[in-house]
């Protein structure tokens, strides 16, 4: 059951980041054409973000009543959706509709997010952080196959540009519903029993223990999307440099988010999350160092590959300290909190990334981007003991 399991994940979360990569690739250059003006043409990206953040507790409350396969499917339908919302737009050069395929496409984004939970229980807790780190690495895949697929797609059909890239995103959805269907219930982290442990909300929450792993992976994936949203603009729009090249780093960027899942799991098993954590906020660090540097391509390159491996740090770490956060019978609504947290400052960043490059230009991000991360430092350093001395009690 455990290797179906996370082999079925595994494609899912490829076909999932693929359809992701494809609408960030193509989300601001066809809302440029079809927004009414330039300052909405990153708005259907912003509103994949916002729909996120809106699912992810229906999401996660869908789960805990009809179970992990019916819930991921019907988030897979929910893609679906999105991209055939977005074949209408694109024959139709309908800039709200395209808005709206975006929304949706970001709804079933809520649902792939929990793809790393339910592998996560599916796995001994000793071995959850491993289980993460290869699902995510299914994000590689994906990273490769958005571009591909948002090139090639363009001409698939006649007097609709960009229309076959997400008639290609619709089968893939179709294909990972029919996946997710044959997933597996249950695994060695749901089993436990479950009556009388599910406590009060702001109980379960106002723990440091609950604090860490969903502040940690909220600031990486907030800062991240705000300085990834906003580095491209800042390369080609301000400093001149190619279209071609921007798109190169940013490339480059969401590889160095998933690669390191080569080694995250080794290095969380040895280390523990807290430190691996830590570290991902250091480099997040240099990542600011670096871009203050300079404006060049090498600049925002290195910047961004060292935002991707931040990232990857925090993330993977969080996720496997808040396995351990919550009770068996609370995960739901422990995934919901941290999954809602982490996707709604997502919300914000990516909203407010072409406020402030535009206002105030690339380096006013990388100034905004230093006090979450100092703040995440800070409070990593002052709760060691949580995750130095072993796992408190839940």
């Amino acid at each position: 059951m455990l290797k179906r399991n996370i082999a079925i994940l595994l494609v899912a979360q490829m076909i999932a980041i693929t359809a992701t990569i494809s609408l960030v690739t193509l989300g601001g250059i066809v809302g440029r054409v079809l927004a009414p003006t330039p300052a909405l043409s990153t708005l259907p990206l912003s509103l994949f973000v916002v729909g996120t953040a809106m699912a992810t507790v229906p999401a996660a409350w869908s789960m805990s009543k009809i179970g992990r396969a019916r819930g991921f499917a019907c988030g897979a339908g929910l893609g679906l959706v999105g991209a055939l919302i977005s074949i209408v737009a694109m024959t139709t050069a309908s800039f709200s509709t395209f808005c709206l395929g975006g929304l949706f496409v970001g709804f079933a984004a809520a649902f792939s997010q929990q793809y790393r939970f339910a592998a996560a229980e599916s796995v001994r807790e000793a071995y959850a952080a491993q289980a993460v780190s290869v699902i995510l690495l299914g994000s590689i895949a994906g990273a490769m196959l958005g571009p591909e697929l948002a090139v090639r797609g363009e001409s698939w059909i006649g007097g609709a540009p960009f229309a076959g890239t997400f008639l290609g995103i619709a089968v893939c959805y179709v294909i990972a519903s029919a996946l997710l269907l044959m997933l597996r219930e249950g695994g060695p982290q749901t089993h436990a029993p479950k009556t009388g442990e599910i406590r009060p909300l702001g109980e379960m929450v106002g723990r440091w223990i609950f604090v860490v792993p969903v502040l940690g992976a909220a600031v990486g994936q907030g800062v991240m999307v705000f300085v990834m949203t906003a580095a491209p603009l800042a390369m080609h729009v301000s400093d001149g440099h190619p279209l071609a090249t921007a798109a190169a780093v940013v490339q480059a960027h969401v590889l160095a988010m998933y690669l390191p899942s080569l080694f995250t799991g080794a290095l969380i098993g040895r280390f523990g999350p807290g430190r691996v954590m830590l570290t991902g906020t250091a480099i997040f660090c240099v990542m600011v160092v670096i871009g203050f540097l300079g404006r060049e391509v090498l600049h925002y390159g290195a910047s961004m590959v060292a935002l991707g491996i931040g990232w990857n740090f925090l993330f993977i770490g969080g996720t496997t300290l808040l396995a351990g956060a919550h009770r068996p019978a609370e995960r739901f609504r422990a995934q919901a909190v941290n999954d809602f947290s982490v996707f709604g400052l997502s919300a914000i960043g990516s909203l407010s990334a072409g406020v402030v490059i535009q206002l105030f230009g690339w380096h006013a991000v990388l100034w905004a981007s230093i006090p979450p991360v100092l703040a995440t430092m800070f409070v990593l350093v002052w709760t060691r003991r949580w995750y130095a001395t072993g796992r408190p009690g839940t």
